[in-house]
């Protein structure tokens, strides 16, 4: 087993380091993690890679190689695995376990047996937060998918697919075959460890023929507020309702510069799309700049003031009035109690921000307070009747005035620039040229997870898929169909298409502005 691994670009800000097997995969994730110096903000485990993401303000991708370099010669000695055991009890009651036994070759009781005989550690997680994918030497089999998945996977569901065993934190769709049930609480974001199944657990399943109810007198972490822990709910308990909403629009969600760092439990970034935007409308009315925002897409919000406040909108462009009167973007107005904002529908861009002086409230989930929409993590989309509470967190004056180049955001075609990817030799030479000659058109299908493109298809110099391996916001996958979709700040952390290219870190902030029917025009990032 080789830990020299083969080191690919993935964008400006990470790296992907790909070796020969999980196994290998494994113990360099855990060699890395035993050695992480200041500046990495994350590393993801997945099938044959590691990714390695960092801060460029605090370790140059130079820095990150040159460490990398020396956790990987021979002389470096891998950590012992993790101590202790995970014990999971299970009833092996799934829908698929008698299916999935007859496939094997063993009856449904072989199956339970074997399953439960087994030593499993978590290779990586993904897919969901918290959800981990399990190998064993001791399991020899491996299982195919459902060929049509479900629609609806519930939660604590045991299945197995390939060579992995894993259990659903939360309800989504799967083709996983299920074999069994767990109610350990698999993933608690108000905890201080929030995966009960994280990378390198050891983990046994202890078959049991009903679900065992939490021990007397045990506390779930965070109980009374889903997600927040008991410091959090101290901090909401004296704020009071400042807005109520009267209606979201098309969709909108409390933002803030989200939750880097967590990527390894399958947590995504999340946040603000156009975090120059979020920034910009916190700093005019006084804010840190991380404080939470509303983020409306594209326009129709309206919300009424329960106390006297301040605000600013800034990102996307449309009729902003309050009590009737219009006012305008990038300046902070104040907000009477009673008056109703109104953000009309935007004629260009797709995102706006609006700020309350002192920030809005909401409870934090892994030190954030934005909403991740694919996870499910974070407050709720915000809907009509909804109430936030503000902060008292202004750090500074409102400007008295701003001289800036505010206007509209273009959204009639863009140029993005691209970062080299990992897989862009899994493309024939041609799609690696037409990706950049070519006009791509974002279409309907563009949200928080990512934005489909519409173009010529890109050709593929190798078939099949990739061993599921880290994603970062910005990457350009490509399906079987040639076309890609990029990925943005929900979108999920591990992931099988090839990233041919990657969005740079300032690109995104224009990306987040992109209206179905924008034109993109891809161009070479100069990447040092």
């Amino acid at each position: 087993m080789s830990l020299t691994p083969r080191i690919l670009p993935m964008g400006e800000r990470a790296v992907l380091l790909e070796v020969d097997s999980l196994a290998a995969a494994i113990t360099l994730h855990r060699r890395l993690e035993a050695s992480r110096p200041p500046g990495i903000v994350d590393l993801v485990p997945a099938a044959r890679t590691v990714l390695v993401r960092v801060d460029p303000a605090r370790l140059t991708l130079a820095e990150a190689r040159a460490w990398i370099g020396a956790q990987t010669t021979d002389a470096a000695s891998a950590p012992a695995a993790t101590a202790g055991v995970v014990e999971l009890e299970v009833v092996y009651d799934g829908a698929d376990l008698a299916e999935t036994a007859a496939l094997l070759g063993l009856s449904a009781a072989e199956l339970v047996r074997r399953h439960a005989a087994a030593e499993w550690t978590v290779a990586f997680t993904g897919f969901a937060p918290g959800f981990g994918y399990l190998v064993s030497p001791d399991w020899r089999w491996e299982v195919p998918r459902l060929s049509s998945p479900r629609t609806r996977v519930p939660r604590g569901a045991v299945g197995l697919a390939g060579q992995y065993t894993g259990a659903y934190p939360r309800e989504t769709p799967g083709g996983w075959r299920l074999i069994g049930t767990t109610s350990a609480p698999l993933f608690d974001p108000g905890a201080a460890s929030p995966a009960l199944l994280a990378p390198g657990a050891r983990v046994r399943f202890r078959a049991v023929t009903s679900a065992s109810p939490p021990a007397a007198g045990e506390v779930t972490p965070g109980a009374g507020v889903p997600g927040v822990d008991a410091r959090t709910r101290r901090d909401l308990a004296p704020t009071r309702s400042a807005i109520r909403i009267l209606e979201p629009g098309l969709l909108a969600t409390v933002q803030d510069l989200g939750r880097p760092g967590v990527a390894a439990l399958g947590v995504a970034a999340s946040g603000a799309l156009d975090r120059g935007s979020a920034r910009t409308a916190n700093r005019l009315v006084g804010n840190p700049e991380g404080a939470a925002v509303i983020e409306v897409t594209m326009g129709g919000f309206r919300a009424v003031a329960m106390r006297d406040l301040w605000f600013v909108v800034t990102g996307a462009w449309g009729r902003v009035t309050l009590a009737g009167h219009e006012l305008d973007p990038y300046q902070a107005h104040a907000w009477p109690a009673g008056a109703e904002l109104h953000l009309d529908w935007f004629g260009h861009g797709a995102r706006a921000y609006l700020a309350v002086r002192g920030g809005l409230d909401a409870p934090q989930v892994l030190a954030s307070r934005a909403t991740d929409v694919l996870a499910g993590i974070g407050p709720e989309l915000l809907g009509a009747g909804d109430e936030l509470s503000a902060r008292d967190d202004a750090e500074g004056p409102i400007p008295i005035a701003v001289v800036a180049p505010w206007g509209a955001p273009r959204d009639d075609e863009l140029e993005v620039e691209l970062a080299p990817g990992p897989r862009a030799d899994w493309f024939a030479a041609s799609a690696r040229r037409e990706l950049f000659e070519a006009f791509w058109t974002v279409t309907n299908d563009a949200g928080r997870v990512g934005i489909r493109l519409e173009g010529p298809a890109l050709e593929r110099a190798r078939d099949g898929e990739l061993p599921s391996e880290g994603m970062v916001p910005g990457a350009l996958q490509v399906p079987p169909s040639g076309r890609p979709t990029i990925l943005l700040a929900d979108g999920p952390v591990t992931g099988g298409y090839p990233v041919i290219a990657v969005a740079t870190d300032a690109a995104l902030d224009l990306l987040a502005q992109a209206r179905p029917g924008t034109r993109l025009r891809f161009r070479h990032a100069r990447v040092h």
